[in-house]
C-alpha cells in the first residue's frame, strides 16, 4: 500500500452476508450432526441451500466484483499470478482467490445436494428427498456427504492460510474489507460497480423458493 491508495467499495452487502453466513453455518452444521440434532441440521442445511442458490445467481447478475466473470480466470492467468509475472490491482479476488471461491461453492453444493437424499429411514435421520432414491443410492450419497465435509475442511484450511499470508506478509487487510465492504486500492483503480437492489431480492426469492420446495419433498409443480 502507498500513500496514494484510497479506500473504495469492493464488496457489496449480499456478498458479505453470504460470506459470514457460510462461516457460521459450516461449524453449526457439523455440531448438529455430531450431536444428533438432526432437526436443526436439516433446517440449517436448507438455509445453506438457499444461500448457495442466491450466491450462485448473484455471481451472474450481482455487482461487478461478485460476478464469476470478474474473478474466474484461465490457467494461464493463475500461473502468471503465482509466478509474479502479473500483479492483481483490481478491486476483487485475485486469479487464485477466484478459483478458491469456486471450489468452496462447488464443495458446499455437493455437500448440500447429497445431504438432501442422505440418511437411513430406519434410524429416523434422513434428508427431505431421501424417499426419492433407493436405499443403496442413499447409502452412497451419505458416504459422499460425509467425505465432502472433509474436502470442505481442507479448502477452508487453505483459505485461512491464504488469509494469514496476505494479512501478515503482504499487509493486505482483506478481512476488514469483508466486514466493511471497503479496502485501500491503488490510485486509478476503481471500486466495484453496483447493481439495482431488486436483483438481490429476486435472487433471494429464487433461493428461498427452491429451499421451501425441497423442504416439502419437492412435490410436482
Amino acid at each position: 500500500m502507498t500513500t496514494n491508495d484510497k479506500a473504495r467499495r469492493v464488496w457489496d452487502l449480499p456478498v458479505r452476508i453470504c460470506h459470514w453466513s457460510f462461516v457460521l453455518l459450516l461449524p453449526a452444521l457439523w455440531w448438529t450432526a455430531e450431536n444428533s440434532e438432526m432437526g436443526w441440521h436439516k433446517r440449517l442445511g436448507l438455509l445453506l441451500l438457499a444461500l448457495l442458490v442466491f450466491r450462485i445467481a448473484w455471481g451472474f447478475v450481482g455487482s461487478s466484483t461478485a460476478r464469476f466473470a470478474s474473478f474466474v480466470k484461465g490457467p494461464g492467468a493463475v500461473l502468471a499470478y503465482f509466478r509474479g509475472t502479473t500483479s492483481h490491482a483490481g478491486p476483487g479476488h485475485n486469479p487464485a482467490g477466484g478459483w478458491s471461491v469456486v471450489a468452496l461453492l462447488l464443495a458446499m453444493a455437493v455437500q448440500v445436494t447429497t445431504g438432501l437424499f442422505a440418511g437411513d429411514p430406519y434410524d429416523g435421520s434422513t434428508g427431505p428427498l431421501n424417499d426419492l432414491v433407493r436405499t443403496m443410492t442413499a447409502d452412497t450419497l451419505t458416504e459422499v456427504h460425509e467425505f465432502t465435509f472433509n474436502v470442505i475442511l481442507a479448502l477452508v484450511a487453505l483459505h485461512l492460510l491464504a488469509v494469514i499470508y496476505y494479512s501478515a506478509v503482504k499487509r493486505d487487510r482483506i478481512v476488514p474489507a469483508m466486514v466493511t465492504g471497503s479496502r485501500l486500492l491503488p490510485a486509478g483503480v476503481t471500486g466495484m460497480e453496483p447493481v439495482p437492489a431488486w436483483r438481490a431480492f429476486a435472487c433471494l426469492a429464487v433461493g428461498a423458493a427452491l429451499s421451501l420446495w425441497v423442504a416439502n419433498g419437492a412435490p410436482p409443480l
